[in-house]
């Protein structure tokens, strides 16, 4: 049987701690902040982050330095057979490429799964990956399994605020100035390759509604599940301060009384084109092989 070790990138909101104790490796995604070069969770907290934020310095994302993956999979490799890699979506990132064409020299051994993933959703696939790696399953297997389910996803954000979107140039100052003072709430969702416009609403409560209405909308039609969700993990993700997402997550659970909510701190990469305060609902359809009893609790 080999020897498969799962590695991810911060993306995914594995603490480099968590990463420590579970047995997996986390790539720390690096940012710039005017001009300088910084780590997350190295050298750069939540924390330090948002303040950067609020104080509007330039903050770009980078993808992870070809020479970090390849030293990381190089010490993997002496202890490990294989690896199975696990980075943010395609389609918001290009490290997914990058490393896939890195692998082709590790045929074999290093398998990069392409699953459309990010923040919740890859957390989970993470541990998925690593219970079908301790259940004896190769890294071919693996791959295969979680990238067959790519699309079993959903992820519905509301924002705080307008103003990243406005900075980012995804909507005009026009647009952003009105949407304000009508107290527009934009619902974006993210299935499978692409952060995209799925509604835009009166206030957070509307806001709220839309995004539970969309994720039992998803689960009873794209994931074939009942009222109960029973196939299904639900999930939450935010940006900044948690006071909002607690709320919300007692609204959730009071629909869903027997499901326990995995919770965690969105994605820095999402959170600097969305800012603070935005709240996210996800869901994702379970894996027959694995015990989600082992991850949720």
């Amino acid at each position: 049987m080999s020897k498969v070790a799962i590695i991810t990138d911060s993306n995914s909101g594995i603490t480099q701690k968590e990463a420590k104790e579970s047995g997996l490796f986390v790539i720390p995604m690096p940012f710039y902040i005017d001009g300088n070069l910084h780590y997350e969770d190295i050298d750069l907290t939540q924390e330090q982050f948002y303040e950067e934020l609020a104080r509007d310095v330039d903050i770009s994302t980078s993808q992870p330095a070809v020479g970090d993956i390849l030293d990381l999979w190089e010490k993997v490799l002496k202890e490990y057979d294989q690896i199975v890699h696990i980075p943010m979506s395609s389609g918001l990132s290009g490290s997914c490429q990058s490393a896939q064409m890195l692998a082709a020299d590790y045929e074999g051994r290093v398998f990069v799964v392409n699953n459309q993933k990010i923040s919740v959703t890859q957390k989970l696939s993470v541990y998925e990956a690593m219970q079908m790696a301790e259940n004896g399953m190769d890294a071919g297997e693996i791959k295969q399994i979680l990238e067959d389910k790519k699309f079993d996803s959903s992820i519905y954000i509301t924002l705080d605020t307008l103003k990243y979107l406005k900075k980012g140039g995804r909507i005009t100052p026009a647009a952003a100035a009105l949407g304000t003072l009508l107290k527009i709430k934009p619902v974006l969702q993210i299935q499978g390759e692409k952060l995209d416009a799925f509604a835009k609403v009166r206030g957070v409560k509307q806001a709220k509604a839309t995004m539970i209405s969309a994720i039992q909308k998803d689960c009873k039609e794209r994931f074939a599940s009942d009222d109960s969700l029973e196939n299904i993990v639900l999930m939450m993700a935010y940006t900044g301060e948690r006071d909002e997402i607690e709320r919300f997550c007692e609204e959730v659970e009071s629909i869903y009384p027997h499901h326990k909510m995995m919770m965690d701190p969105l994605s820095l990469s999402v959170s600097c084109h969305i800012g603070p305060g935005a709240i996210a609902l996800a869901c994702t359809r379970k894996l027959s092989m694995v015990d989600y009893s082992k991850i949720t609790s």
